[in-house]
């Protein structure tokens, strides 16, 4: 089994990520994740664009991936988001790098881009580890 593999078993117990939202993993490695969502009306505000909260749910989700894959139980402590454009798309992807790995905390930025390369949102989380 490979590693995209093992993320999306062990991820898909999150519904309303996966089932709700219809997030997907698209990619992960060792403090990294890559994780899409096809805009479907379930996610759109009144005015056509995807609601902020769609978006910051994409976010956390992709933090999570790249943060518990193979490391400790991480959880968010805190987070920021900054809604940067409207997405020109069809599908939003976000990217979750890791900045700083501590002993007990860690710090992600999470880049949310359409397909067509529009810059949607810029995300940072703090997170905390819970078991090593």
């Amino acid at each position: 089994m490979t590693d995209l593999e093992k993320a999306i078993e062990f991820f898909s117990g999150d519904l309303y990520a996966t089932k709700t939202t219809g997030i997907v993993i698209d990619d992960v490695k060792e403090h990294y994740a890559k994780c899409s969502l096809e805009i479907h009306e379930g996610v759109q505000n009144a005015y056509g664009g995807v609601m902020g909260g769609a978006i910051f749910t994409l976010a956390d989700y992709t933090f999570a991936v790249s943060s518990n894959f193979n490391a400790p139980q991480t959880v968010s402590t805190s987070s920021q988001i900054n809604f940067i454009g409207m997405a020109k798309g069809k599908k939003l992807i976000a990217e979750s790098t890791l900045i700083k790995d501590g002993k007990t905390t860690c710090l992600y930025t999470i880049n949310i881009t359409d397909e067509l390369g529009t810059k949607v949102a810029f995300v940072t989380v703090n997170g905390m580890k819970l078991s090593k």
